[in-house]
């Protein structure tokens, strides 16, 4: 797995921004570990990934040489679900430490996202092609067999059939109104996610947590790594143009809510996010340069 020596950044956020640079060399499984430096700066990345890769040797030395994939399957999950104990952490679904790829690793609970990026690093190394899939609702994770795919949810370790798949996806369909003639083939909602997409759905993960519990600050921290990792997402940028009003940095929210307006001049919201534009101008509202 790729790594960048950490002192080459000054801080966690630029950091995380070199991991995330450059898609060729997307390190996935690191910057998902750094998101747990916003709460803990000292959190060495590189020590969780050595934890990692001495759990994937104990693995590996279990899958004969010979193995075929549907062999090395079962010993995998045999590993993670049943010896390493790795589980969804139903008692506390929303807890951000959910999140934490290095809590995770450490209580052996998560949700399917964070399950998913350990249990895929493990496949990896076991000799398995394993990818996430970003379906609707719950990320799963896709295993490349001889005889075809099979769907893992690494929430549960369940192998997951079509029509179990088909049964989850309908609340969706329904939803967005995907049915009778609208209706889209089930391998739409299979494609394997890209990097960057599976890290945004990590970190809107965490967004939306702090959204509802109000947490601000931490809030802050989120949208500071999306707009890194999505630079053109404006929608991040106006979001974290709101929460920077709303902790006092105003100058700031107003550099961010004046490029959404100007990436953005269909907005439906233009009208609101101007006049809250307005009202940071007025002045008491905070020092302006």
């Amino acid at each position: 797995m790729p790594s960048f020596p950490q002192f080459q950044a000054q801080t966690p956020l630029e950091y995380f921004g070199l991991l995330v640079a450059d898609d060729d060399n997307f390190s996935l499984l690191e910057a998902a570990i750094s998101i747990g430096q916003d709460d803990n700066p000292t959190l060495d990345t590189q020590a969780v990934l050595h934890q990692i890769d001495l759990l994937a040797q104990r693995l590996k030395v279990r899958v004969p040489a010979d193995a075929g994939p549907r062999q090395r399957l079962r010993v995998l999950n045999q590993f993670f679900f049943n010896e390493l104990g790795f589980a969804g952490n139903v008692n506390n679904y929303y807890d951000p430490a959910n999140s934490m790829l290095a809590t995770v690793l450490e209580t052996r609970r998560g949700i399917p996202i964070t399950l998913a990026l350990l249990y895929i690093e493990f496949a990896t190394q076991a000799g398995l092609v394993a990818r996430g899939v970003s379906f609707p609702g719950h990320f799963l994770v896709k295993l490349k067999l001889s005889e075809g795919e099979v769907v893992i949810d690494p929430f549960t370790g369940q192998s997951l059939s079509r029509e179990r798949l088909d049964e989850l996806l309908q609340p969706y369909r329904r939803r967005q109104g995907l049915t009778g003639d609208l209706d889209v083939p089930l391998g739409v909602f299979l494609q394997a996610a890209q990097p960057r997409d599976v890290l945004a759905r990590m970190l809107r993960n965490l967004k939306e947590i702090y959204r509802t519990s109000g947490d601000t600050a931490r809030l802050l921290a989120v949208l500071n790594r999306l707009v890194v990792l999505l630079p053109q997402a404006w929608d991040e940028r106006r979001d974290r143009g709101l929460a920077q009003a709303e902790l006092g940095a105003f100058d700031a929210a107003l550099h961010d809510l004046g490029a959404y307006l100007a990436h953005n001049p269909q907005a439906p919201d233009r009208e609101a996010i101007g006049q809250r534009l307005l009202a940071l101008r007025q002045p008491g509202a905070g020092p302006l340069h």
